[in-house]
C-alpha cells in the first residue's frame, strides 16, 4: 500500500474555526495516525497555513507540528505541491478566494456560507464544473453524536407520521464592553458578511432536510438586542445585523416547526442546542452530544395543570424526565468535522460521491436568503429548489 501527500492550503489558519475544529481536531490527527487509506493508497495531508499575521501563523504551525506557513496567497496558489484550497477565513472575502483557487487549478473546500447569494454560488459553481475540479462544503452539525442517534431514529421509522419539531438554539455573547465579545466582531456587519441568520440558518437547513426532508417555505422575523458593540481594539460601533431570530418552518410532507436562534439568551440546561421531534410513534430530543426518546407506549396522560396552593405545591410535581430513554451511542465517536474532510479527500482521490458539495452549500445559502427576505417582507418564502 503507496503512502503519498496531499498538498491542503488552510486558509484563515489562525481563526478558531480553522486551527481548532479543522486543524488539532481533525487534520492534525489524520497526520499523527500516519495518514488516511483511501482506495489503495494511504493519504497524508500536507499542509500549508496561510493567514496575513506572520506571528500568530508562526505560533499556530508549531502547536500543530506543520512545517510550512505563509501570507502570500499568490504564492501558495501558485505552487503545484497544494492540490486542494480549503477556506475558512472572513465570510464578505470568500468568494473572490475561492474564485481565485479554482482559476488556479485546486479543488475548493470551504466553510459557510459558500457564497453571499444562490446567484453568486450558481456562478461559483459553475466555473467549478466547468473546470472539472471537486468542491464541497462544511455541513458539520449532523455529524454531531445527539443529531446521529436522533437520524437513526428518523431512518428505523420511530416516530411513525411526524407532526412538529423545534430547534432552539444559541448562548450570551458579550457586547465587547461589559465584557470581551467571544466572537469577532465582523460577525455583527454588514460590511463583514455577519449576521445570524447567514451564520447559524445555513446549518439548521442540512439539519432539518437530512432528517424531515425538503423544506416548503419560511417565514422569519429578526431583532438586534445589543447594537452597541466594540471591537477587539475596544472601538465602538453600531452592529447593523440581526442578533436573535425566530423562523417558522413547514416541510414539504406536512410537518410544522420553529428554529430559534440567538446570541442574546442565556443557557439554563446541559446543552446549547435542542431539537425536537414529535410524531405518533413517539418523540425524541437531541443535544449535540445526547438523545432522549419517549415512545407512543411510554406518552403519560396528562389532563392539563394543577398549580395547587403554595402548601401543596409538591404534590402537584411531576418530573416530565422520567418516561424519557437515552438512545445509546452506535458507532465510536468520530469528530464531526472529520466525517466531511474524510468525505471530500475520498472524493478528491477516488471520485467517491460527495454529500455535501457546492450544490449542498447552496441550498445552505437558500434558506438564510430566504429568511431575511421574509423578514423584509413579512411574508411566507418559498424553499423550491433552485437551478
Amino acid at each position: 500500500m503507496a503512502r503519498r501527500n496531499l498538498g491542503i492550503i488552510l486558509n484563515g489558519a489562525t481563526g478558531g474555526i480553522c486551527s481548532t475544529q479543522h486543524l488539532a481536531n481533525v487534520l492534525g490527527p489524520i497526520r499523527a495516525e500516519g495518514g488516511l487509506k483511501i482506495g489503495n493508497d494511504v493519504i497524508v495531508p500536507k499542509l500549508l497555513l496561510l493567514g496575513r499575521n506572520e506571528a500568530r501563523l508562526e505560533e499556530v504551525a508549531r502547536a500543530n507540528g506543520v512545517d510550512d506557513w505563509s501570507t502570500d496567497l499568490d504564492a501558495a496558489l501558485g505552487d503545484e505541491e497544494y492540490q486542494i484550497f480549503f477556506d475558512a477565513a472572513a465570510t464578505h472575502l470568500r468568494l473572490d478566494l475561492l474564485k481565485r483557487a479554482l482559476a488556479a487549478g485546486k479543488h475548493i473546500y470551504t466553510e459557510k456560507p459558500v457564497a453571499p447569494s444562490v446567484a453568486d454560488g450558481l456562478a461559483l459553481l459553475k466555473e467549478a464544473e466547468a473546470s472539472g475540479l471537486k468542491h464541497g462544503a462544511v455541513e458539520d452539525k449532523i455529524y454531531a453524536p445527539g443529531y446521529l442517534k436522533m437520524a437513526s431514529l428518523v431512518d428505523d421509522g420511530f416516530f411513525g407520521r411526524i407532526g412538529g419539531f423545534r430547534l432552539e438554539f444559541g448562548w450570551w455573547v458579550f457586547d465587547g464592553i461589559e465584557a470581551p465579545s467571544q466572537r469577532p466582531s465582523w460577525n455583527y456587519q454588514k460590511s463583514g458578511g455577519g449576521g445570524l441568520l447567514s451564520d447559524m440558518y445555513p446549518h439548521w437547513r442540512y439539519v432539518l432536510e437530512r432528517m424531515l426532508g425538503p423544506i416548503k417555505h419560511v417565514v422569519a422575523a429578526t431583532t438586534t438586542t445589543l447594537a452597541d458593540r466594540a471591537d477587539e481594539a475596544g472601538n465602538a460601533y453600531t452592529a447593523d445585523v440581526e442578533d436573535s431570530a425566530a423562523v417558522i418552518v413547514e416541510t414539504e410532507a406536512g410537518a410544522i416547526g420553529t428554529v430559534v436562534s440567538s446570541w442574546t439568551t442565556r443557557v439554563r440546561g446541559e446543552d446549547l442546542v435542542r431539537f425536537q421531534i414529535d410524531g405518533t410513534g413517539g418523540s425524541a430530543v437531541a443535544g449535540m452530544r445526547r438523545c432522549y426518546r419517549q415512545s407512543a407506549n411510554d406518552t403519560p396522560l396528562i389532563k392539563g395543570f394543577n398549580l395547587g396552593t403554595e402548601d401543596d405545591a409538591m404534590t402537584y410535581h411531576v418530573d416530565h424526565t422520567a418516561a424519557w430513554h437515552e438512545v445509546p451511542a452506535g458507532a465510536p465517536y468520530k469528530n464531526p468535522y472529520r466525517y466531511g474532510w474524510e468525505q471530500f479527500l475520498s472524493h478528491v482521490v477516488v471520485d467517491t460521491p460527495m454529500v455535501s458539495d457546492l450544490r449542498a452549500g447552496i441550498r445552505d445559502v437558500q434558506m438564510a436568503e430566504a429568511c431575511q427576505t421574509s423578514v423584509i417582507t413579512g411574508a411566507w418564502v418559498s424553499m423550491a429548489p433552485v437551478t
